[in-house]
């Protein structure tokens, strides 16, 4: 058997294997949508703390952090940070919005500006932009997954082909499973991705310098400043601050965090999940061992083609079946956490837009129906989207945090401020994500993250009009 074919044999093994067992593990689960959008409400710590963090170890993890550890060098180290910011602010945010959502029977991140601000207007507002940034989230998945498999496949095989059929075997398996099967899927993928990232980490700088520490020896004497932020450039320590605070802030606002949220037994389970989450960083940080490694290995590579900086070392210089099983890992990091985000950004559009608004799925069995459509719709528009765009996948990502973290002084100010009333927070959020369209092609102004700018503006325009309205009204 030819090399590319036992590789990407092994790929399909992998992800066939990992849909049939999470599809055997929910079949004789009844379909509600509060059991196919939120699990049920039923989620332990251990099973949330791997549904949560497929959040972190997706394609990006696997390999946009080491793409921009070759690429970009310490800059990189901001996906390091903001995890580990974001799990700090969760153990104070998430279980006031897990309380509320339990009490009121919510199901999605826009049902919480309904129930918080009593405004279908704005719960449906929110609902058409989350669902349109997810679709650059979605779309950063399948550019790894294309690398994966091109790589896989020694370059022989239409990559492209793969990627759309692989997407949509995973949309149907949405269509059908919902966010337990999503869990039961990331079991697996968890499992398989902490094994190939370990290899990678070590496995690489071992094999090639003899330790870690040897590689970061001859890292610092081709490229002396590559582990230090520098003052002038696209990336310097300010820009790093704040996407750091950007990104964390940010991080569970998205509509597929928040079913996750939802999902939880109790408070108390997020709160251990935010305890433990952390040690999911430490072995990130092996991603960028690897990228280090590729960087002394392969030189050479720019733009997009960092990201497959590692997997070129694998593909090269190890066994065929070697490279399966790590493009294995790495498409389950890309397809599992790409159902979470169908599914949250489905059940939005169905139950914000289309239920709510439009009053055309309001019973239990059309709102699922309606959900199980719009992922279908969803995974269309991305494959279409990742056809005609190509971008780092840092970017990809970025794009996605600029935009969905204007909604996190909505859902702070509902928990803290009553007075703020809905179209004080609908204009923040229009002032923001207008301020990030009209500074999208600068990575930062004067230092600052554009996204990290727009939140400002978004915090100035929201409680300026609240403040204006309190003081007319005495």
């Amino acid at each position: 058997m030819s090399a590319p074919a036992v590789a990407v044999g092994i790929v399909a093994v992998i992800v066939v294997g990992t849909i049939v067992f999470a599809l055997v593990s929910v079949h004789r689960l009844p379909v509600t949508p509060a059991q196919y959008i939120v699990g049920g409400r039923s989620f332990g710590a251990l099973f949330l703390w791997i549904l949560l963090a497929g959040e972190i170890y997706t394609s990006f993890t696997f390999l946009g952090a080491a793409g921009w550890a070759y690429g970009k060098g310490a800059p990189a180290f901001y996906i390091l940070a903001y995890g580990t910011t974001a799990y700090i602010i969760s153990y104070f945010l998430l279980p006031p919005i897990w309380r509320l959502g339990k009490e009121r029977g919510l199901l999605t991140s826009a049902d919480f500006f309904v129930d918080r601000f009593a405004s279908r207007w704005l719960g449906g507002g929110i609902a058409i932009v989350q669902f349109i940034l997810i679709v650059p989230y979605v779309t950063l998945q399948l550019t790894g997954m294309q690398i994966l498999l091109t790589l896989a496949g020694y370059g022989r095989y239409n990559a492209s082909v793969a990627v759309g059929a692989a997407f949509l075997i995973m949309a149907f398996f949405v269509f059908t499973a919902g966010l337990r099967g999503t869990a039961w899927a990331s079991v697996v993928k968890d499992a398989l991705v902490l094994a190939a990232v370990i290899f990678a980490g070590i496995a690489l700088p071992v094999h090639f310098f003899g330790s870690p520490a040897k590689m970061f020896d001859r890292l610092l004497v081709a490229h002396p400043t590559w582990l230090t932020l520098q003052a002038r450039g696209d990336y310097p320590p300010l820009w790093y601050v704040t996407t750091v605070i950007l990104s964390g802030i940010g991080f569970y606002m998205g509509p597929q965090s928040i079913a996750a949220v939802y999902s939880a037994r109790d408070g108390d389970t997020l709160r251990r999940n935010a305890i433990f989450l952390p040690l999911y960083q430490l072995v990130l940080m092996l991603m960028f061992f690897a990228g280090f490694a590729a960087l002394l290995i392969v030189p050479g590579l720019r733009g997009p083609a960092a990201d497959q900086s590692f997997m070129l070392v694998v593909q090269r210089f190890y066994a065929p079946w070697v490279l399966g099983l790590v493009a294995g890992a790495g498409a389950l990091a890309a397809l599992v956490p790409v159902s979470g985000q169908l599914l949250g950004a489905a059940s939005v559009l169905s139950k914000n837009v289309l239920g709510d608004l439009l009053h055309v799925a309001e019973s239990d069995r059309a709102r699922t129906t309606a959900t199980r459509i719009c992922v279908l719709v969803i995974a269309v528009l991305a494959l279409t989207l990742w056809l005609l765009a190509k971008t780092t996948l840092v970017d990809l990502l970025l794009i996605y945090y600029n935009g969905i973290t204007q909604m996190l002084p909505g859902v702070v100010f509902a928990l803290t401020w009553p007075r703020v009333k809905a179209f004080a927070v609908a204009a923040g959020i229009a002032a923001g994500l207008i301020t990030i369209i009209v500074l999208r092609h600068s990575p930062n102004v004067a230092g600052f993250n554009v996204g990290f700018l727009g939140l400002v503006i978004n915090l100035i325009v929201c409680v300026g009009l609240t403040l204006l309205v309190k003081q007319k009204t005495r």
